[in-house]
């Protein structure tokens, strides 16, 4: 399957999905996109983005205030009681409890979100980031309510969306902006920093439709034990706290997870997946038929400005 970073014979500089195992391979796309001159116009300053080129991640608290974060919580609980969307298929039910577990386009839902992924500053740091303008290839809310939210695996996005969505570089940044506090104790995103310096082959052959169960637990696209042991060894784990507002920066390609929620206090996020528009979605590489267009959007024109 042709694409620009193909090596001889058009193979697959990132392959997965495979039947055995091969060792993590080093990434071929830079971390930081664009010209040193792009890279210096932008409102990151070079120790910011010396962090994100060595960790793959950036936190920033207080990206915005309470009174800021308030409005949303109002649409979202207008979501939870509209019955058509519910029974759809981008709302995702928890597993265990049966609640809300991720809202999937939340950016086509509601003008309010719309007008986020769109926030000066931060799509500023994207363009940055991207050396390019961009546009959102997915966006979600991730929900975990008070005792009974699960937890999401080990894995790296851009596994799954180069395998099933045809994502043919690493060159996107998720944007996820804390709803409530992210405390040490209700399940907080994880990260191994370092980690997105390799690629991370994983096992397994991708059924049709794998969308549809694997939102609710992820078998396929997951690390071994031994492959994340020794990464984690290495390297480590970060889980970024803090208050309602503050907003995580990370690459789309370092491993991440989180653990149940067994707390009261419940833990929501808002996740914007910018993709460059110069990183166009091809067919998937694993050569299923591509995921819905609420999970992976084809719709690169819709640049963000």
């Amino acid at each position: 399957m042709p694409n620009a970073l193909s090596t001889p014979g058009n193979r697959d500089p990132y392959p997965t999905r495979i039947t055995s195992p091969l060792s993590p391979l080093p990434r071929r796309c830079p971390v930081i996109h664009g010209s040193t001159r792009q890279r210096l116009a932008g409102p990151l300053d070079a120790a910011s983005l010396e962090s994100f080129d060595k960790d793959g991640f950036l936190w920033m608290e207080g990206f915005l205030s309470p009174e800021e974060i308030a409005p949303f919580f109002d649409e979202l609980n207008a979501m939870e009681l509209d019955h058509e969307l519910t029974s759809s298929d981008q709302v995702i039910t928890d597993p265990d409890s049966g609640a809300i577990r991720s809202v999937f386009a939340m950016h086509e839902l509601s003008d309010r979100f719309a007008a986020l992924t769109r926030h000066p500053y931060l799509l500023a740091i994207i363009h940055q980031l991207l050396g390019s303008e961009a546009y959102i290839h997915q966006s979600r809310i991730n929900d975990k309510s008070g005792f009974q939210g699960s937890g999401f695996d080990w894995h790296s996005d851009f596994e799954t969306w180069h395998a099933e969505d045809g994502m043919p570089r690493m060159r996107a940044v998720s944007a996820s902006l804390m709803l409530t506090d992210n405390l040490e104790f209700n399940g907080p995103l994880m990260l191994v920093p370092g980690s997105h310096r390799h690629f991370i082959p994983t096992v397994g052959e991708t059924p049709d439709n794998n969308w549809q169960t694997s939102l609710q637990h992820q078998r396929l696209g997951v690390p071994s034990e031994e492959v994340l042991g020794d990464l984690i060894e290495r390297h480590g784990i970060v889980a970024p706290k803090g208050p309602a507002g503050s907003l995580l920066l990370f690459d789309c390609n370092i491993l991440h997870a989180s653990n149940r929620n067994l707390t009261p206090w419940p833990r929501s996020n808002l996740f914007f997946v910018y993709n460059s528009v110069e990183n166009s979605l091809e067919s998937p590489f694993s050569g299923t038929a591509p995921r819905p267009e609420f999970l992976a959007s084809r719709s690169d024109c819709d640049t963000l400005r």
